[in-house]
C-alpha cells in the first residue's frame, strides 16, 4: 500500500498563475515538451490531468452531486469572489460522492493530456455552462476563472523533467 502524502506540506510545487484557458494550454505544452513529468502529490500525472478534464467537462455537462442549497447559498453569498480570484489551498478532502464522480482511475500522461486538451477546446467553443455544485450558476467568464484557479492548484503538483 502506498503512503498518502499530506499535500499541504509539499514544498516543491511550481508557482503558477493562469489568467485564461490559453495560459493553461501553454503550461500543458511546456509539460509535454519537457519529456518526463513527475507528480509530487498523491495522484499520477495522467490521473491529475484526467481529473481536471473531468471538472472542465462537467462545467458544461453538469455535476451529479451538488451540495445542499443552504451550503451553496453560504458559499455563493460569502465566498464566491475568493474562489474565483484567490489561489486554492492544497489538501481539500472531497466528499465521498464527489470522489466517485471526480477522481479518475490512473491513466497515462498522454491520455490525461489529450483529455484535458479536448476539454479546454470544448470550453473555448461551447457557450453552455451548468451550475457549479458549490457556487451555483456561474457565467462563462466566472467558470473560466474558477478553472484557472483549479488548474493552478493541481498543475503545480506536476514537475517537468528533462528529455533523456
Amino acid at each position: 500500500m502506498s503512503t498518502v502524502i499530506d499535500t499541504t506540506r509539499v514544498t516543491e510545487r511550481r508557482p503558477l498563475h493562469f489568467d485564461s484557458l490559453d495560459d493553461i494550454s501553454a503550461d500543458l505544452d511546456h509539460l509535454a515538451a519537457s519529456g518526463e513529468v513527475r507528480a509530487i502529490g498523491n495522484w499520477s500525472p495522467g490521473q491529475l490531468l484526467k481529473h481536471l478534464a473531468t471538472t472542465l467537462n462537467k462545467s458544461i455537462d453538469g455535476f451529479e452531486h451538488p451540495l445542499p442549497g443552504f451550503v451553496r447559498f453560504i458559499f455563493r453569498t460569502f465566498l464566491k469572489k475568493r474562489f474565483l480570484t484567490a489561489p486554492m489551498s492544497a489538501g481539500f478532502k472531497l466528499p465521498r460522492k464527489a470522489l466517485a464522480e471526480l477522481v479518475p482511475a490512473p491513466v497515462s500522461f498522454e491520455e490525461g493530456l489529450q483529455s484535458l486538451r479536448q476539454a479546454i477546446h470544448r470550453l473555448q467553443t461551447e457557450t453552455q455552462r451548468a451550475a457549479n455544485p458549490v457556487l451555483g450558476p456561474l457565467s462563462v467568464e466566472e467558470w473560466n476563472q474558477l478553472h484557472c484557479r483549479h488548474c493552478e492548484l493541481h498543475l503545480s503538483f506536476l514537475v517537468p523533467g528533462s528529455r533523456p
